[in-house]
């Protein structure tokens, strides 16, 4: 594909902490699609969001070369504006979880050559109050998860910090109660976690729940109602199934909705792309084929 103005977004942390060899793997396979190309570095949180709203309308393509906080960042920066720009995503990060749904290489010179000779995809996006959400929105063992990641960890084991933090929060996991209204329908019961998703990665690995697609117009709700070890179990068997499954006995909830509201007995932090800044109760909806993306072959 070729471009007339088109800018480069990264992270000071892609690639690794190694920006240098990030950047001279993509660039020169960039370059030559765009003919005005603006390369502009993040310094501090906040500036993926304020550098997409600023230059976004001007632009043809943006690529973002980072992890998913700074996709998060752009994504919101992005989804306000009238007039927006085609995006691909560069895998820049710990996870990349939102560049794994779209079919895109991690390795990133291979992602930059799949996004220039790749397809456009339009993705849904999720919306809660005035920030937008691409990935997933979620409260309970997800935030904590999160909030209990180790830096050093992360930082020295990558993706698998995230599975040493979830094993640590599950076991601290207390379940919380809950309202929830969806396409007219409601739910009033406990969890540990409730996440509702659009993309079918988190944490680098694929939720097995065949009907998630990032461009059905639908967002996927998944309750868990318990920690114990005999949860995850029957999560790994409902990838068996293509349908919802909404029997109150059991222990795992997935359906599809539109928009949903949730209402908990106590303010719970919620958890954005793997940020988090927000809380309950929240009104979240889906804005269908809302961006368009480059994507891997065959997504």
């Amino acid at each position: 594909m070729k471009w007339k103005k088109g800018m480069l977004i990264y992270h000071q942390n892609a690639g690794k902490g190694k920006i240098e060899k990030a950047l001279k793997d993509c660039l020169p396979i960039l370059s030559p699609n765009i003919e005005e190309f603006l390369l502009i570095q993040t310094r501090e949180q906040g500036d993926g969001e304020r550098l997409c709203q600023k230059h976004g309308e001007d632009m043809d393509v943006i690529f973002i070369l980072g992890g998913d906080g700074t996709v998060h960042e752009c994504i919101n920066g992005l989804s306000g504006l009238e007039n927006r720009p085609l995006i691909g995503i560069l895998p820049g990060g710990t996870c990349n979880d939102m560049s794994r749904a779209l079919n895109i290489p991690q390795n990133i010179r291979r992602a930059a050559v799949a996004l220039v000779e790749g397809e456009t995809v339009q993705i849904d996006v999720g919306k809660t109050g005035s920030n937008y959400f691409i990935n997933f929105w979620g409260i309970g063992l997800i935030t904590k998860t999160s909030n209990n990641i180790d830096p050093q960890e992360k930082n020295t084991l990558g993706k698998i910090s995230y599975f040493l933090s979830a094993l640590r929060t599950i076991n601290e996991s207390e379940p919380f109660h809950f309202k929830m209204s969806y396409d007219g329908n409601s739910i009033e019961d406990e969890a540990i976690m409730i996440l509702t998703v659009n993309g079918n990665y988190i944490g680098t690995n694929m939720l097995p729940f065949p009907l998630i697609k990032p461009n059905d117009g639908l967002l996927d709700v998944i309750i868990v109602k318990n920690s114990n070890l005999g949860i995850f179990k029957e999560i790994m068997e409902m990838k068996r199934t293509l349908g919802e499954s909404t029997d109150s006995d059991s222990g795992v909830l997935y359906f599809q909705a539109k928009e949903i509201q949730i209402v908990t007995d106590e303010e719970l932090d919620a958890d954005m792309d793997g940020e988090i800044y927000q809380k309950t109760p929240a009104d979240i909806s889906i804005l269908k084929h809302h961006l368009s993306m480059l994507c891997g072959p065959a997504m």
